[in-house]
């Protein structure tokens, strides 16, 4: 069973999150709202789960518009770990899928600059489908947070060829 937790819950992922200006510092013991950038417009949403994903960004080589050889991003792979238990997994889609048989696909409705250039941007997305049961079961919106790594650049070697960029960020689910 996945336990909700809100921001206050995880000292570290609180910590990081007010660091990164997107968590504001409870004045009391009560939990801590989201506060997302002002970008996203969510205002402050209590949270239904935040997960730790840890994986690799996957790139595939294809031919850019000119032809030659370039890194195009092909997909997502990752493991959902909250409380440093496995909970679930993050797949191109993007879809995330929990042990508790809900899942649900996202798009992308607004995007930031990670932190670093090596960092994948961080995003808003919109609930576009669901299935199963379990604490997704409510989510409308999902944020990736507190990327670090996961962006590739460089020449690749051949089309066709995959190569696979390590990251970690923070997933926020949201109703």
């Amino acid at each position: 069973m996945i336990r909700l937790r809100r921001l206050d819950a995880g000292a570290a992922l609180a910590g990081a999150l007010a660091a990164a200006g997107l968590l504001a510092a409870p004045s009391t013991g009560a939990a801590a709202p989201i506060v997302a950038p002002a970008a996203f417009g969510v205002g402050a949403l209590a949270p239904l789960l935040i997960a730790h994903g840890v994986g690799a960004q996957v790139y595939e080589c294809k031919a850019d518009k000119g032809g030659a050889p370039a890194w195009t991003f092909r997909e997502p792979v990752a493991t959902l770990i909250q409380d440093g238990r496995t909970i679930g997994r993050h797949y191109a889609g993007p879809a995330w899928a929990l042990d508790d048989g809900g899942v649900i696909h996202g798009k992308v409705v607004a995007t930031l600059p990670g932190g670093a250039p090596d960092d994948i941007p961080i995003l808003k997305l919109a609930v576009t489908d669901r299935s199963g049961a379990g604490v997704l079961k409510a989510a409308r919106l999902a944020l990736r947070l507190n990327t670090q790594g996961g962006a590739l650049s460089g020449p690749c070697p051949a089309l066709g060829a995959l190569q696979a960029a390590p990251y970690s960020a923070d997933y926020v689910f949201l109703p």
